[in-house]
């Protein structure tokens, strides 16, 4: 088993921390091999952002891999630039509060969760990753979900005030991950 996933948006948008908290769960919870390939673009906020996630069984051989299981997407450049790198089969996953332009092939499927305004609903852009995270995890179910919710709270409690609101947001996004999987 070997899955290739991509994580792109502008940056401040908690692209990185997206890969990293679904790194580092895997690690912690499962056998599996993994890697996390982080991508700046020229600015930190506003510019692009992206990094890749491998998670198998095997040992890694490329820690960024031209072609992806999966894809997350955070607004709408990233949906036109990377749509392409997506196989056949594949699933990308949208911010569809920004992401407006389509996969423009049938042959993948498309998950488009509203994490931006489900974030603005919760009183905060700052967890829209986390929104996102919740959502592909209810999605996917690659891993337990107290499990990436236990990293989330190890990684991001340091903030003690931000410990509700993303255990919310987490909630919130698995919740619609695990509606549109069953639709």
């Amino acid at each position: 088993m070997e899955l290739n996933l991509m994580v792109a948006g502008f940056g401040g948008q908690g692209v990185m921390m997206i890969g990293k908290l679904l790194s580092q769960a895997t690690c912690d919870s499962t056998d599996y091999n993994v890697t996390f390939y982080p991508s700046y673009g020229a600015q930190q906020r506003g510019g692009t952002a992206n990094c890749y996630v491998v998670i198998s069984d095997r040992e890694v051989g490329s820690p960024k891999p031209n072609i992806v299981d999966q894809l997350i997407v955070m607004n709408d450049v990233s949906m036109v630039k990377f749509r392409t790198n997506v196989q056949s089969g594949g699933i990308i996953f949208t911010n569809s509060s920004l992401v407006k332009s389509g996969a423009e092939r049938d042959d993948v499927a498309v998950v488009p969760i509203p994490v931006t305004e489900m974030a603005m609903e919760l009183g905060s852009l700052k967890v829209l990753n986390i929104v996102m995270l919740g959502a592909y995890i209810g999605y996917t179910g690659l891993i337990d979900e107290n499990l990436v919710l236990d990293c989330i709270l190890r990684l991001l409690g340091k903030k003690p005030e931000f410990i509700e609101l993303n255990k919310k947001a987490f909630a919130m996004g698995l919740d619609a991950g695990k509606k549109v999987k069953a639709a």
